[in-house]
């Protein structure tokens, strides 16, 4: 008792990345000393966030005992914020009513989101030993499409009925508030659930006690359908700065809520993929750490395969002009220059242009306007750089039409690279296709090709009639 009494105090100064990396390793060390109550006692004033990390960082034989030493209502809190292979690694080895109970009494939307991570074998099976009253309401979330509103709702939040008083609706926040995702909204609907406004638990506490909620009630709120993609909850509830979002059917019916811990998950998984696509990676749900090398090598293959059989253009266009550059040599020198400019200036354009398709900052009226101004960027930016190189290739060429050469195809190749990386992330999204992830492959390919392309035409022409 007196070595937990010492421990504490130095535990609780440490910064939050100290005080995940301590428990973790303090974890490890007692339960390798078989020191299962010490370890207990070291979990107790930690947080659940946190102990899922320290399980994580775990070694595969430890995770289960470590998760056994939780209390079962630290356990349901813990689970859901594991990485979704080790809950799964957790059902395998508890087979039976330790996960159950606590995978029954986790919040819908989570159970639903972990089922979707789970082999379809094993969740028949959970589900069939669910209560009946937990299985409907799964299954009822399982039944939206994946990436759907209705699919990450919960139907835990409190309804009201606006005849009722602000005294007996702050009673009915007692009776409900252990089995609700959120109290800090109430939802007035009418005799059929249609949802008629919404009160805040702020407007509650100051409005008098015998008012009428029909008096306080916010009409027309803001609230999306079961098949509103999740990006649009997301920006909505960004945009209003909601801690909740209403979901109704096609009826208007309300059937759920969305709470903004779920929109941040969302936002992250997003950007994740966002940026796994910008490097022409397969992006993936599992850890990192957790997910064999080869599985990592397999996802990331395709596209460099892809790129590897299309950049044999450029090899194909550099041997169509072999005779200029056997003629100057030094014009060799000079092609990774161009490339991997125009590649960076592709970049750069079709980022912004991502981006702003992301959060809906580019409307359909702002198309054309948003490409002619990139492209005007990419036009200066040509300017200013082909003045520079051209000085500085007749510095290490010694050849005035080489250098000449070099700027010219410098200033068409970052006027080429704008146009394209602003325009083709606007082509694939209108064609369907995932922006982010053809944008990156595509326009480093095309500008790799056509700069190379360019600069030995103009070579050619210069150095070809100087001869």
């Amino acid at each position: 008792m007196n070595d937990n009494n010492t421990e504490l105090p130095s535990v609780q100064r440490t910064s939050r990345e100290e005080l995940r990396e301590l428990v973790r390793s303090q974890l490890q060390a007692l339960l390798e000393q078989n020191n299962l109550k010490g370890a207990k006692a070291l979990l107790v004033p930690v947080q659940p966030p946190d102990i899922a990390e320290a399980i994580e960082g775990l070694p595969e034989t430890m995770q289960a005992i470590a998760f056994r030493l939780l209390s079962k209502e630290e356990a349901i809190e813990v689970y859901e914020y594991l990485d979704s292979s080790i809950q799964y690694a957790l059902i395998e080895e508890f087979k039976r009513q330790d996960v159950l109970d606590i995978v029954g009494k986790m919040s819908p939307d989570d159970r639903a989101r972990l089922f979707d991570e789970l082999p379809a074998k094993v969740v028949k099976r959970i589900l069939e030993q669910l209560s009946p009253q937990e299985r409907q309401t799964t299954s009822l979330l399982l039944g939206y499409p994946p990436d759907s509103a209705g699919r990450m709702m919960t139907p835990q939040y409190i309804a009201v009925k606006e005849n009722i008083t602000v005294a007996q609706a702050l009673d009915r926040i007692r009776k409900l508030a252990h089995v609700s995702e959120i109290i800090y909204y109430l939802y007035v609907t009418d005799a059929s659930r249609h949802l008629m406004g919404t009160i805040s638990l702020r407007d509650l506490v100051v409005s008098d006690p015998e008012q009428l909620l029909s008096e306080i009630t916010r009409r027309e709120p803001v609230f999306v359908s079961t098949e509103t993609d999740r990006k649009e909850v997301a920006r909505l509830i960004q945009r209003y700065d909601f801690l909740a979002l209403p979901v109704v059917d096609s009826e208007h019916r309300l059937v759920g809520i969305i709470t903004v811990d779920d929109v941040m998950d969302v936002v992250e998984a997003e950007t994740t993929k966002d940026i796994y696509a910008l490097g022409g990676v397969a992006s993936g749900k599992e850890n990192y750490f957790q997910t064999n090398i080869f599985t990592v090598a397999r996802k990331r293959v395709v596209w460099l395969l892809i790129l590897l059989i299309t950049n044999t253009a450029t090899s194909a266009v550099i041997r169509a002009r072999e005779d200029i550059l056997e003629q100057v040599v030094t014009l060799a020198a000079f092609i990774p220059l161009l490339i991997d400019t125009g590649g960076n200036v592709g970049a750069q354009s079709s980022t912004v242009v991502i981006r702003g398709l992301n959060i809906n900052a580019i409307g359909e009226g702002k198309v054309w306007r948003t490409i002619g101004r990139e492209t005007a960027a990419g036009s200066l930016l040509g300017i200013m750089l082909s003045l520079i190189v051209t000085i500085w290739a007749y510095f290490l060429a010694g050849n005035l039409l080489v250098a000449i050469s070099v700027g010219v195809s410098l200033l068409a190749i970052t006027f080429l690279a704008s146009f394209a990386g602003s325009a083709l992330p606007f082509l694939f999204d209108r064609l369907g296709f995932e922006p982010t992830l053809m944008s990156a492959p595509f326009i480093t390919t095309a500008v790799d090709v056509l700069g190379v392309l360019i600069y030995l035409t103009v070579a050619q022409q210069l150095l070809g009639g100087a001869e």
